[in-house]
């Protein structure tokens, strides 16, 4: 997941958003819900699926992440749920669920371990990988780095060194060589922000390194960017953001400013959204107790409409959103995942009937995986418990026949209701969210 450290280095805006919500600056009349009800997305919808390489795979070759958990610092990542060897299994229950479209990283680390030199059979294998999605009838969405990067770079400091944005191009304009004729979606860098927190958190980069690594994962979308469209021009290219309730400008905003005019679609992500009197502000990959973040469905609407805004007319892709449970329990709060997804597809449908954009859904994720440091949170329409089933077995959630429901209707029902009100004044995009919220 992205879904992903924002909590520890990128919350300071939520404090300063509290002013907006005092009482009487609710101003301007909410948009009324559709009449007639909600009208599905349409057959040109990407609905979709998202994982990312480290976080499934197994076999892991050395990288920052394996060095970080092998200090003892994380719980081990064993072997994941070994998508490396089950890809094909995994990929026909993608196809199953009706889908149009599967996300995977190509895994820097895996296929340069070693500088200026790559593992062919490592390429083979993922040939073989985005092949089986293709064959399956599915776009490849393809993330060229997901926070992964190999040991050797990480010995010699990671993102604070002057030559990593010269040898990551090198890498990823390889992969991109090399996949091109597949007509992938191209995701540059997941969630470039929450990969700063992430680097922080396992001590990669001081606090001062932070606005340096932003400035050269913005150079290193903006070259392979032009690259991916020399290759093929009519390449559609993003690099997801990890939406930040209550604080998504001061975040986000500075990022997307160096990279604004080389997006051919806004690709965003959303898990969480403060409640009355919270302070939670988006996700954190790793932090503990993370299914106790507090869920706000409506925010999805509030974060595509932020950056319908700001670009107007341009493809809206969710590319990460999900729900996580704690080794798979219920909720204390009674909340499904079956019933989160169909809640989350109204929000989608309302998006989109009010004029946004919106070209696709990305659920996260497929199965469960390695969530940044534990097994513990748990994302997947199918579970795995990896630490305890040999077989690693996927074991269907409700979710799955929700969402194969979802993807042969085009949506919920016109006359679906979400199963939580919205919000009144909501925190996740402030003032708008609460000046013009959204009702039912």
């Amino acid at each position: 997941m992205g879904q992903s450290s924002r909590r520890q280095i990128l919350t300071a805006g939520v404090a300063a958003t509290a002013a907006l919500f005092a009482p009487g600056n609710a101003s301007a009349a909410p948009p009324p819900a559709p009449a007639g009800g909600v009208p599905p997305l349409g057959d040109g919808f990407l609905w979709g699926v998202s994982s990312s390489g480290f976080q499934t795979e197994g076999h892991a070759a050395d990288s920052n992440w394996t060095r970080f958990i092998s200090a003892g610092k994380a719980d081990p990542c064993l072997e994941a749920v070994r998508f490396w060897d089950y890809y094909a299994d995994d990929v026909s229950h993608a196809a199953q669920l009706g889908i149009k479209v599967y996300r995977i990283s190509v895994e820097w680390a895996r296929v340069q371990p070693n500088p200026g030199s790559w593992d062919e059979g490592a390429l083979i294998a993922y040939d073989g990988i985005v092949d089986a999605i293709v064959r399956a009838g599915l776009r490849p969405m393809l993330t060229l780095d997901h926070w992964v990067y190999p040991g050797w770079a990480a010995a010699r400091g990671g993102w604070r060194h002057p030559d990593m944005v010269r040898d990551w191009l090198a890498n990823a304009r390889k992969i991109v060589d090399r996949y091109a004729s597949r007509n992938p979606l191209w995701v540059t860098i997941n969630e470039p922000l929450a990969y700063i927190g992430t680097e922080l958190r396992i001590g990669a980069l001081q606090q001062s390194d932070a606005i340096p690594m932003r400035d050269r994962l913005a150079q290193a979308h903006n070259e392979i960017y032009d690259h991916i469209h020399q290759v093929r021009p009519d390449a559609m290219v993003t690099s997801n953001l990890g939406f930040v309730p209550g604080a998504e400008t001061s975040v986000n905003q500075p990022f997307v400013d160096k990279v604004a005019n080389k997006l051919d679609f806004l690709g965003v992500d959303y898990y969480f959204g403060p409640d009355p009197g919270t302070t939670a502000a988006g996700s954190s990959a790793g932090a503990p107790g993370m299914w106790q973040l507090p869920l706000q469905t409506e925010g999805i609407y509030y974060a595509l409409r932020h950056y319908a805004k700001l670009f107007p007319g341009k493809p809206l892709y969710v590319v990460e959103n999900g729900m996580p449970t704690e080794n798979g329990k219920p909720r204390p709060d009674g909340y499904t995942r079956a019933d989160h997804l169909r809640d989350t597809v109204y929000w989608l449908q309302r998006a989109k009937a009010d004029g946004m954009n919106l070209l696709g859904y990305n659920y996260w994720s497929l199965t469960d995986n390695y969530e940044w440091g534990s097994y513990t949170p748990r994302f997947g329409l199918y579970t795995v418990d990896v630490t305890t089933d040999p077989s690693l077995t996927r074991k269907p959630t409700d979710a799955v026949a929700a969402y194969q429901a979802i993807t042969r209707a085009g949506g919920v029902p016109a006359n679906y209701r979400p199963t939580r009100a919205p919000l009144p004044c909501s925190k996740v995009d402030p003032p708008d969210s609460c000046n013009q919220p959204v009702v039912v």
